[in-house]
């Protein structure tokens, strides 16, 4: 049950917040950018021209509800990582460090709900180094540490992506956005970890199905 619960977690906590993410740039009188703007941005309390890192205005009229998304988004990222255990993750240094991390990323997107870009700037700053830089070194470390009943592919592919999603913050960091913009760079860098959640959490859920079902074929 334990598992379960994790696993729900997870996927209610991405699903929930790509749809609020949707709603929430929609409601800007002018258009948000996947490109130009950080997904930050949607959570300002303020209007107001933002110089840095590249000149943008900014006026987000259901900041409160991203900033919600947010803050559930980390919670359940933190429940996710307890309560998984042994379903998903080996018995060894690799899984530990790597849930310790991930749970550093849960505790990010907590901080950045709770202060947004223009209102406590280092404590936003501090959010997003844990979901982008923990939150990804967590992921390289997954792949190692999650157990046999989870494919090879993917297993291969967490470390993968938290790679990909390292370097990305490294360009991101460096203003080299490879003609993605800065929102686009700060997404490679962010949504792996988010995504990988989400399949996973579906995964989990949908082996415990399968598990519970097949005593019941079995004459």
């Amino acid at each position: 049950m334990k598992s379960r619960i994790g696993h729900t977690a997870w996927l209610v906590g991405v699903a929930q917040f790509f749809v609020v993410h949707l709603i929430v740039q929609s409601a800007w009188a002018r258009p948000y950018s996947w490109a130009r703007n950080n997904v930050s941005d949607l959570g300002n309390a303020h209007c107001a021209l933002q110089p840095d890192p590249e000149p943008r205005y900014i006026c987000s009229p259901e900041h409160a509800l991203m900033n919600v998304s947010f803050g559930l988004l980390g919670t359940l990222l933190i429940v996710g990582a307890a309560l998984t255990g042994g379903a998903l993750w080996r018995k060894r240094a690799a899984a530990t460090v790597a849930r310790l991390l991930l749970a550093g990323a849960g505790a990010g997107f907590v901080l950045v709900g709770l202060a947004p870009a223009d209102v406590d700037e280092n404590q936003h700053l501090l959010g997003a180094l844990l979901i982008m830089g923990a939150g990804n070194i967590g992921l390289v470390l997954a792949g190692f540490g999650l157990t046999g009943r989870i494919p090879g592919p993917l297993r291969r592919l967490t470390s993968t992506l938290g790679v990909v999603a390292l370097t990305a913050l490294c360009l991101f960091l460096s203003h080299s956005y490879l003609g993605l913009g800065m929102g686009g760079m700060e997404r490679v860098a962010a949504f792996p970890l988010l995504v990988w959640a989400g399949v996973v959490g579906a995964c989990g859920l949908l082996d415990r199905a399968g598990v519970r079902r097949e005593p019941a074929r079995v004459p």
